[in-house]
């Protein structure tokens, strides 16, 4: 499953990689779908 360009692996090696098991900080999340979606370039 894909969201937004991001795999389950790529999602997985940012999990491990912050050394957090069981979730991905939601400031993470929300900058990396800002980056790929150009939104603050419509502002």
């Amino acid at each position: 499953m894909s969201i937004i360009g991001m795999s389950e692996q790529w999602v997985a090696a940012r999990v491990k990689q912050k050394r957090d098991s069981k979730c991905i900080p939601w400031k993470s999340l929300r900058d990396f779908i800002l980056v790929n979606t150009g939104y603050k370039e419509k502002i």
